[in-house]
């Protein structure tokens, strides 16, 4: 992907890609709250008419690119560009979240239920995820947006909002942020999605038969998004010991070195585990990465 590719790719459809959903749509301006810090009023802006962003907090904005290198902490245009073009794909492929100009924060009739819609349980069952976890962790979510109905398995955070995926969609009814799972421990594990929340479950009770009990044996950090790392940082750091989950990508890679850098006591990388995959859910799907994460490490260009 060149420069110019790259500026063609809707803003907005990227950042919601990556989890970012707008708080609110004025005219041609998504408001979000910033991705950079923790705030409690949305300043943040998008202009859908230039493909632009403007951060009133930083008193910084740019293009596509320029939000990448603040985002990902590089100074490399490459890596910018590359992460764009790995995110292409799913921007291209989900017309729901390619569409900026309908304001995705504009749910309506939402309802919530207990997991059991056939067509999201077979999407689980694609993850190879342990259905009996994804119904105990997760909603089923029914919405519509300009009377369209949709509906997909929700995951709910500390402040009520929930993280919503199915096959072809992935977003989030605000507000958004972090989700903490609490069971009296001195650790955490720290994951960057629930779906790979949910994969180590799986995969923890196919070696332990006492699997009904997993969930109760360990305190959880999800972050819905390593754009809520700032958010989570304080609950984090209250844990003697943190395990990282993080996906082998810049973003992954760049959240473990915060988390490191800024977290007391003892911090450990755990993609060593699945290196070769960029997350814990491709593991248990056994679909490997075509860049090896150790060769992304050394040339990411990562700053803290």
């Amino acid at each position: 992907m060149n420069i110019a590719e790259a500026k063609n790719i809707p803003l907005a459809g990227y950042l919601q890609s990556i989890g970012i959903t707008p708080c609110k749509q004025q005219g041609n301006n998504l408001w979000y709250y910033s991705p950079f810090r923790n705030e409690g009023e949305a300043s943040f802006k998008v202009n859908l008419n230039r493909n632009e962003w403007y951060d009133f907090g930083m008193g910084k904005g740019g293009n596509i690119i320029d939000f990448v290198m603040e985002y990902q902490g590089t100074d490399s245009v490459s890596f910018a560009l590359q992460a764009i073009g790995g995110k292409a794909p799913d921007i291209a492929s989900d017309s729901f979240s390619f569409r900026p100009q309908e304001s995705l924060s504009c749910y309506e009739d939402i309802s919530i239920h207990q997991l059991n819609n056939s067509a999201l349980l077979q999407y689980l069952k694609e993850r190879k995820i342990n259905l009996s976890f994804a119904e105990q962790e997760c909603k089923e979510i029914h919405f519509t947006v300009k009377g369209k109905p949709y509906f997909a398995i929700g995951f709910e955070n500390e402040l009520g909002g929930y993280e919503l995926r199915n096959r072809y969609f992935q977003g989030c009814l605000s507000p958004k942020t972090f989700t903490h799972i609490k069971h009296g421990n001195d650790s955490c594990y720290i994951f960057e999605g629930f779906m790979d929340y949910l994969s180590c479950l799986t995969l923890t009770a196919k070696e332990n038969p006492d699997y009904p009990n997993i969930t109760k044996k360990q305190d959880y950090i999800i972050l819905n998004s390593v754009a809520n790392l700032s958010k989570a940082l304080g609950t984090i750091n209250g844990y003697d010991t943190k395990y990282c989950y993080l996906d082998n990508d810049i973003a992954g890679i760049k959240a473990q070195l915060i988390i490191s850098d800024r977290c007391e006591y003892r911090v450990s990388d755990q993609s060593k585990f699945y290196s070769g995959y960029k997350d814990l859910n491709d593991y248990l799907c056994g679909k490997k990465l075509a860049v090896k994460p150790e060769v992304q490490k050394k040339k990411t260009g990562i700053k803290i």
